[in-house]
């Protein structure tokens, strides 16, 4: 079997699946499995694959066609500029959380102590070390498994992070910070069951923000002055339907300054607020 018959089989087989981008997936797959960039194994359709690289090949079409997530079954995920290793443990970085990341560059200080609550696999609290090594950085989730995860992350991308378990505030008693930046779980208990497959696969501890999605915001909300110096700021992710709730919440809870940041497809996605 030639890889490019293998790659129309595993296309036939993810689509009768219906395995969105079909056909994309399946080059990945096979770039994994050869340990080789996509577009050249794509581009070596004649070649012939060995029974055990083919027999290695299906073995993970069937993850897939069981709708487990392609980035769980090659075991990583690019996140601006950064790989990381990503498993069931914890929510896949999106490319939606890179507006988090980006404003959380643009308005971070340059010395001072940084804090990512709910930080899953670590992202973001790694590229924020990492692009801004003089500051603190902190970090806390309150699943054993995903810190585990993300210590590991922080290792291998040579970040020096302080992670604690617990739930939101609670590792940081009497602690303050110059920023807090958070994607906490916002999508509502009730629409958990109509997500895509793929995300469904993904640990539910990330994604239930409660009967309406705001239950997080809500604790954040009414927690985080007391963890934020005086002009800090207080950065959160939001679904694309939550920045008027979010932003009275957090202007009922003291902070001021507030202004929503869209995301790259015009929708809104940070919101921004300040301890002044």
């Amino acid at each position: 079997m030639t890889i490019r018959e293998a790659l129309k089989l595993a296309e036939e087989i993810l689509l009768d699946a219906g395995v969105p981008d079909a056909r994309l997936d399946a080059e990945y797959l096979l770039a994994g499995v050869l340990d080789a960039p996509r577009l050249l194994v794509v581009a070596s359709g004649e070649t012939p694959l060995t029974d055990a690289r083919a027999e290695q090949f299906f073995t993970l079409v069937a993850r897939r066609q069981s709708r487990e997530p392609l980035q769980y079954i090659l075991g990583t995920q690019p996140f601006m500029g950064c790989s990381f290793c990503v498993d069931e443990r914890v929510l896949i970085p999106r490319q939606d959380t890179e507006t988090l990341c980006e404003q959380a560059l643009l308005n971070a200080p340059e010395q001072g102590a940084v804090l990512d609550l709910c930080t899953g696999s670590g992202a973001l609290a790694v590229v924020i070390k990492k692009a801004m090594p003089a500051l603190l950085v902190c970090a806390s989730d309150v699943s054993e498994a995903a810190l585990s995860l993300a210590q590991k992350n922080a290792k291998e991308n040579g970040a020096d992070i302080d992670f604690r378990q617990g739930d939101l505030f609670e590792p940081f008693q009497n602690e303050r910070f110059d920023m807090i930046v958070s994607n906490p779980p916002y999508i509502p208990t009730g629409e958990l069951a109509t997500l895509q497959e793929e995300v469904r696969r993904e640990p539910s501890l990330a994604l239930d923000g409660g009967e309406d999605g705001l239950s997080f915001y809500r604790r954040i909300a009414r927690e985080a002055p007391a963890h934020l110096k005086e002009n800090g700021a207080l950065l959160l992710e939001i679904g694309c339907d939550q920045a008027q709730a979010v932003f009275n919440l957090l202007t009922d809870a003291g902070f001021s300054g507030l202004q929503v940041v869209r995301d790259t497809a015009g929708r809104d996605r940070v919101v921004i607020a300040w301890n002044h």
